[in-house]
């Protein structure tokens, strides 16, 4: 699947082609929903957090009889004074999975009101965190995480990009790294959003979290052999390839032309090709931004084709 996905990708990108391909790998973060609830006081809040610790089974239980598709993989929680928030974290296999791990955390928060004091106060607490930019997600992870990257040789990098991989690398740390950290920024990338939202577009997913899936940091190194690696990571990129706005005919062809559309089998593997495709697709754009800074084409490109 990575190789097939990886060749339709790439099409129109040479350079990606020439280093023989890019590798992509997905880790399932989970789809996340994290209620508040209200206790009296911090050791109610104790209580309450040992209470779910010991009985996590029986929410496990009520949340997974609410779906044929989702598995609870945990839930984490974080106190502050009298609000108690539960992180439940879902396999959601294909879909994105925002309304399955809604009305399954529901059922969930029914068992805790019923056999304990606390409150709900909302199904959602921001902890979750959707439609949002946040830490949490950027190093826990939230949907999927994946990682693409490449090895370019140093002729290719002189013949096709005009510049060099330690002009690359250089710009890549002065840039991504160090003048997005002093912007306090959460992403440490060029623009992967551009490439996010527009796959967003193509394939039906909700593009409200695009905020969540250009979460990205991007990489780039001289090798000991003088030719450039680069990679990309994508922290929280919330996809689906069934249910939602999948299932519009444009959108079910754009799934259809990556060879993903509908359930996998088994269960999941297409939305994780989904994922690495987008993520080569953000690997070639960092790439090609990272390349026009070196080269000093970028300003010139926009005057010359308008865009």
């Amino acid at each position: 699947t990575e190789g097939a996905l990886v060749a339709s990708v790439n099409r129109g990108c040479s350079v990606v082609d020439a280093a023989g391909g890019a590798t992509a790998r997905v880790t399932k973060s989970g789809m996340t929903r994290a209620p508040v609830f209200r206790v009296a006081d911090v050791a109610e809040a104790e209580a309450l957090v040992e209470w779910v610790r010991a009985n996590e089974p029986s929410l496990r239980e009520a949340a997974e009889a609410t779906t044929s598709h989702g598995t609870l993989l945990g839930v984490t929680p974080y106190v502050v004074g009298n609000n108690v928030y539960f992180r439940f974290r879902f396999d959601t296999k294909d879909a994105m999975g925002m309304n399955m791990v809604t009305i399954a955390t529901r059922a969930a928060c029914a068992v805790v009101e019923d056999a304990t004091d606390a409150t709900l106060v909302a199904l959602s607490g921001n902890l979750c965190s959707d439609k949002k930019p946040a830490a949490i997600n950027a190093v826990e992870g939230r949907g999927r995480s994946v990682t693409a990257d490449v090895e370019i040789p140093r002729e290719v990098v002189e013949d096709r990009l005009h510049t060099t991989p330690e002009a690359i690398a250089e710009i890549n740390t002065r840039k991504n790294h160090v003048g997005a950290a002093k912007a306090g920024s959460l992403g440490f990338n060029a623009h992967v959003a551009n490439v996010v939202a527009a796959m967003f577009l193509a394939t039906g997913q909700d593009e409200a979290q695009v905020v969540e899936g250009a979460n990205a940091i991007t990489t780039a190194e001289t090798t000991a052999d003088g030719d450039l690696y680069v990679s990309v990571s994508l922290a929280s990129l919330e996809v689906g390839t069934v249910g939602g706005g999948t299932k519009l005919p444009t959108q079910a062809a754009g799934l259809d032309v990556l060879g993903v559309r509908g359930g996998g089998d088994p269960p999941g593997t297409n939305a994780d090709a989904l994922a690495e495709a987008i993520a080569v697709g953000a690997l070639a754009g960092e790439l090609s931004l990272l390349a026009a800074l070196g080269s000093r084409h970028l300003a010139s490109a926009h005057e010359a084709l308008g865009r």
